[in-house]
């Protein structure tokens, strides 16, 4: 899948974070079921209430190919709203992963399929189907203080999870770029003998 604003070097969250003068962070209870997987796709927002599942369901096949999920599930934590299956029938429709305030399940497979999941907790608990709940698709969600649209850039690593506006996302690339540059630069000064204190111009 080509990255938001065409193709180039893997971004990091922090670097995102840092280039897009720290905005967008996701609460940091979210996390990947691996350390190494890694997510940089336009976001695909969902709404679910809470303990309820039906509009994930609904969300595979209404987000378009290479989008990532990113749901809000109305502060009902205590539920496994994702596992196996829908993370097959994800992988089925080319999604890019999951981001999502809430419970997975079936955590083992998950992380043998290699699909990226980022999740506030795991959770056996399982969610109902009730086909009048509360939910949308495409809208805005907000996930602690961040307001994530339809569009918008997920960039998720081991560290955490940052959105990005889409209307800001070539900037933030262009500038999270120059910024992993220019700490390739510090490393080196570092190993050759420079200190933190100096490089930075520290007091």
């Amino acid at each position: 899948m080509t990255p938001i604003g065409g193709s180039g070097p893997e971004l990091t969250s922090a670097t995102v974070h840092e280039a897009a003068d720290r905005i967008g962070a996701l609460p940091s209870v979210i996390k990947p079921l691996s350390p190494d997987m890694h997510l940089e796709a336009p976001a695909f927002p969902v709404r679910v209430p809470p303990g309820d599942n039906l509009w994930l369901h609904r969300a595979v096949y209404a987000a378009r190919r290479g989008e990532v999920l990113v749901v809000d599930t109305g502060g009902g934590l205590e539920y496994g709203y994702w596992g196996e299956i829908l993370a097959e029938a994800a992988i089925a429709r080319g999604l890019a992963g999951l981001v999502i305030n809430g419970g997975v399940r079936d955590s083992r497979r998950l992380i043998e399929l290699g699909w990226p999941v980022f999740a506030e907790r795991l959770c056996v608990r399982g969610t109902a189907k009730n086909p009048r709940g509360d939910g949308e698709l495409g809208e805005p969600v907000q996930l602690g203080d961040v307001i994530v649209g339809l569009g918008d850039l997920v960039v998720a690593d081991a560290d955490g999870v940052v959105c990005i506006p889409a209307a800001s996302a070539d900037d933030i690339r262009t500038r999270s770029i120059e910024r992993e540059r220019t700490e390739t630069e510090y490393i080196q000064r570092l190993r050759d003998g420079e200190t933190t204190v100096a490089i930075y111009g520290l007091p």
